[in-house]
C-alpha cells in the first residue's frame, strides 16, 4: 500500500522552522530556557530538533527503499553514497564558509588547519549511509534488532571505556578521546570550552538508531495505511519507547551532547507520538489550513532551507562599518544582522522578547523564500 501522507510533510516541515526559530536569537545571551540546549544531562525543546530531523529521514526513507531495492545493489550503492559524499560535503562547506574572516580588522582566508570537520549536516550524512545499508541488507526486523544492539553496544561501550568516576560526563566521555586521536583537537568543535564535538564519530553510533527507528515508522505507516489501529497503535508505541527510555535515563542519563541510548528512545518516542497527534488531525479529521500549509512548504526543501539560513548569516556577517571609536580611538565595528536585533531590543520590552521576536523574522523570511520556490514548483534535493 503507498498511499500519500501529507502529515510526514508537514512534521518535517515543522521541524525545520523549529530549528530556524533556535538557531536564530537576536541574542544567544537572552534566550528564554525551552530554547537553549541542556547544559548536558537532560532534555529541553531545543534539544528535540536534531533527532526529530532524522527520525523524518528515517520515515522518508521508508517510501523510498522499496525502489532502491527493486533496483538492486549496484543502483543502490551508486545513489546511497553520491548522496551521503554530498550532504558531508556540504556540510564541510557550511563550517569552511564564507571562507574569509574579520582578522585585526583586515579580512582573512580561513585555513584548513581550524576548519571543524564534523558538524550536524556530516552526521546526517553518515547516519543516513549506515541506516540505508542496514535497512537495505537486514531488512524491517533485521534492522530493529541491529538498531537494539547498537544502543546497547554503545552504552557498553560508554562503560567500559569511559573515564570510571563518571563516564557520561564531558570529561569522561570516551568518545572525545577517539574524535581527538582521529581528527585532531584543531577539527573538534570548542563550544564547551574544551576540544569536544557533540556531532563526534561516537556517538553517530546510536544517532544511526534514529534513522533506522524513524524508518520502521514509516514502514509501518505504508503496510497498515490510513486506519485507526495505525494511528492507534504508533501512540501506544510511542508512549511506551518515552518511557523506556525515562528508566533508562536512571542508570544511562538521558543526554543529546553525547546522544546517549535512553536519548534515542526518549526522542524516538516522543517524535512518535507527536507524528500520530499530526496524522489523526491532519489525515482523519482532515485539518489543513494556514499552520499546515506553513509547515509544508518548509518540508519540501528542507536541506536547502537548513543550508541557506546557517550560510547566509555568516556572509552578511561580513559586511561591517564603523559604528564608533573606542576610549584609545580605535574604530568599533557592527553588521546588520546585530544592528537590526539591537534595534529591536530598543523597541520591544524585554531583552529576551526581542531576541524571540528576532527568530521569528527569520522564520518568516526564510519561509518566503521556501513559499516562493513552492509556488515555482522548484524543489532542491540531493
Amino acid at each position: 500500500m503507498n498511499q500519500r501522507f501529507y502529515s510526514l510533510d508537514v512534521f518535517r516541515g515543522a521541524t525545520v522552522a523549529l530549528m530556524i526559530l533556535v538557531n536564530n536569537p537576536g541574542s544567544w545571551s537572552h534566550i528564554y530556557p525551552p530554547f537553549k540546549h541542556a547544559p548536558w544531562h537532560g532534555c529541553t525543546p531545543t534539544d528535540l530538533v536534531f533527532p526529530f530531523f532524522l527520525f523524518a529521514v528515517g520515515n522518508a526513507m521508508a517510501f523510498v527503499m522499496p525502489r532502491l531495492e527493486a533496483a538492486g545493489h549496484k543502483v543502490f550503492f551508486t545513489k546511497v553514497i553520491r548522496r551521503t559524499l554530498l550532504i558531508f560535503g556540504i556540510g564541510l562547506f557550511l563550517n569552511w564558509s564564507p571562507f574569509v574572516r574579520w582578522q585585526d580588522g583586515e579580512l582573512a582566508f580561513k585555513t584548513w588547519e581550524n576548519i571543524r570537520i564534523l558538524g550536524v549536516l556530516q552526521r546526517i550524512a553518515l547516519c543516513y549511509f549506515f541506516a540505508s545499508v542496514i535497512i537495505y541488507f537486514f531488512k524491517a526486523r533485521g534492522a530493529f534488532v541491529a538498531g537494539a544492539s547498537l544502543l546497547l553496544i554503545y552504552w557498553a561501550l560508554c562503560l567500559l571505556l569511559g573515564n570510571p568516576p563518571d563516564p557520561f560526563s564531558l570529561e569522561g566521555f570516551w568518545g572525545t578521546a577517539l574524535d581527538r586521536q582521529l581528527l585532531g583537537e584543531s577539527h573538534i568543535y570548542k563550544g564547551e570550552g574544551v576540544p569536544f564535538d557533540p556531532e563526534g564519530l561516537a556517538s553517530t553510533i546510536p544517532a544511526i538508531v534514529q534513522v533506522i527507528f524513524g524508518y520502521l515508522v514509516g514502514n509501518y505507516i505504508q503496510q497498515k495505511g490510513k486506519t485507526f489501529e495505525m494511528v492507534t497503535n504508533l501512540f501506544v508505541a510511542g508512549s511506551i519507547l518515552m518511557f523506556a527510555g525515562y528508566c533508562w535515563d536512571m542508570s544511562f542519563p538521558i543526554n543529546k551532547k553525547i546522544w546517549t541510548s535512553s536519548y534515542v528512545l526518549f526522542t524516538v518516542g516522543l517524535a512518535t507520538i507527536v507524528l500520530s497527534v499530526f496524522i489523526y488531525a491532519i489525515e482523519f479529521k482532515n485539518y489543513k489550513g494556514f499552520i499546515t500549509r506553513f509547515f509544508d512548504v518548509f518540508g519540501k526543501n528542507p536541506l536547502f532551507i537548513f543550508v541557506l539560513s546557517g550560510f547566509l548569516p555568516r556572509v552578511i556577517a561580513l559586511f561591517r562599518w564603523v559604528d564608533h571609536t573606542d576610549a584609545e580611538g580605535k574604530p568599533v565595528y557592527t553588521s546588520a544582522l546585530p544592528a537590526f536585533s539591537d534595534f529591536l531590543a530598543r523597541v520591544v520590552p524585554g531583552l529576551k522578547n526581542a531576541s524571540i521576536l528576532y527568530a521569528f523574522i527569520m522564520i518568516a523570511f526564510y519561509w518566503m523564500i521556501v513559499y516562493i520556490l513552492d509556488k515555482r514548483k522548484i524543489y532542491i534535493k540531493v
